[in-house]
């Protein structure tokens, strides 16, 4: 795959102002086509539904688990939530065409939420912080609306908000339905209004989300990184993998060593370019 050199302190910019970004050509095709065929083996090992949720993906195929530290995306990941970070969830969307609107129970269809906790984590004066950021890997052709895209309310994290309704087939003011194409990135924080819409098309949606957070939270898919996953890990995964020393303390104030993330992080704001 190609890394690409973004720029981390207008997309930072951006990224608070709207609570999402879209990047495209992340992934080269190749790479996409592997994935798909990753989750080609994954599917055939599963029940057949209309809808597919598979939680802690990167421990189901090693081509999945080279995500969690993509190098593209990672110094934007370390501006945006901080270098004391953690993978938090992957989870595996796949949502075939339901013209009917079918309700199942993989969710074939989730109305307007923000993630997070039950019961939700704090808010102040009505807005929730931003406690966990995802990047969804968009693996099939999204690029027209009403294909199971996502919808975001942009602004949303950052005000008072709540739809006029939360169900996702009606139209909320200013709802926008995320649109990609194979190896694009859509990146969202917890804290943003957001749905899955149905998928009216003759396409199956394929979305893989990979989400951080800060070390010192509790992630969704495990207690511990398995042996497998942290046999051939860089210092950069192990990391991401929650590994940074015995002393559970030392998630609340590491050491320098102990958190190698700390390198992409960009000290002057007005330097807006990781090289």
């Amino acid at each position: 795959m190609t890394q690409q050199t973004l720029d981390i302190a207008a997309l930072t910019k951006q990224f608070h102002e709207d609570g999402y970004l879209i990047l495209r050509n992340v992934l080269s095709q190749e790479k996409v086509d592997r994935l798909n065929a990753a989750i080609d083996r994954i599917v055939a090992e599963e029940p057949e539904t209309l809808a597919y949720n598979i939680y802690n993906s990167v421990e189901r195929d090693d081509e999945i688990a080279s995500l969690i530290d993509e190098p593209t995306l990672l110094p934007l990941m370390v501006n945006l939530l901080g270098y004391n970070i953690q993978l938090h969830i992957s989870h595996l969307t796949i949502r075939k065409p339901n013209p009917n609107d079918v309700k199942t129970e993989s969710q074939s269809f989730i109305n307007w939420h923000q993630d997070g906790p039950h019961p939700q984590f704090p808010k102040q004066n009505g807005i929730t912080s931003t406690y966990y950021i995802k990047t969804c890997y968009i693996l099939s052709d999204m690029s027209e609306p009403d294909r199971g895209n996502t919808k975001v309310i942009p602004g949303s994290h950052n005000k008072p908000f709540q739809p006029e309704s939360q169900d996702v087939r009606g139209k909320v003011d200013g709802e926008v339905q995320v649109c990609g194409k194979p190896g694009d990135v859509f990146i969202f924080p917890q804290n943003l209004w957001h749905a899955g819409a149905p998928n009216h098309s003759d396409f199956t949606r394929r979305q893989l989300f990979l989400g951080y957070s800060p070390i010192w939270m509790r992630p969704i898919d495990y207690r511990t990184a398995s042996d497998r996953l942290l046999a051939t890990a860089s210092p950069y995964r192990k990391q991401l993998l929650g590994v940074i020393d015995d002393n559970p303390f030392k998630y609340y104030v590491p050491q320098e060593s102990m958190v190698p993330l700390k390198e992409f992080y960009i000290h002057d704001a007005g330097q807006s370019v990781y090289k």
